[in-house]
């Protein structure tokens, strides 16, 4: 299971047309589909049925689909906190131990 894979499932799931949804993604329709497929192949299960000309989630794309946003914010979540660590001012003063010399007497 990869974040690529939950970003496109979460989208398709959105738009219920993976055209859309790829157009949304800016990715092609293919990758879309090949992103969906290998979640569902991670899943071992179906997670969109496909009949009637239309996609509408299986039982298992709508148990997956709270999880899927949740690890999707979780990681730009992250992904902001990184780079809010790396755009904040340090301080890289050092405090040293300084040993006693005896001066001559």
């Amino acid at each position: 299971m990869q974040i690529q894979q939950l970003r496109a499932f979460r989208e398709v799931a959105a738009e219920l047309s993976v055209t859309r949804a790829a157009r949304n993604l800016n990715y092609a329709q293919s990758t879309v589909t090949a992103q969906i497929q290998g979640l569902e192949e991670s899943v071992g299960a179906a997670l969109f049925d496909r009949s009637h000309r239309r996609l509408a989630l299986t039982e298992a794309g709508a148990r997956l689909l709270p999880y899927a946003r949740i690890i999707i914010d979780a990681a730009e979540e992250g992904r902001r906190a990184v780079a809010a660590a790396q755009a904040t001012p340090r301080c890289d003063a050092r405090v040293r131990r300084v040993r006693r010399a005896r001066l001559p007497s």
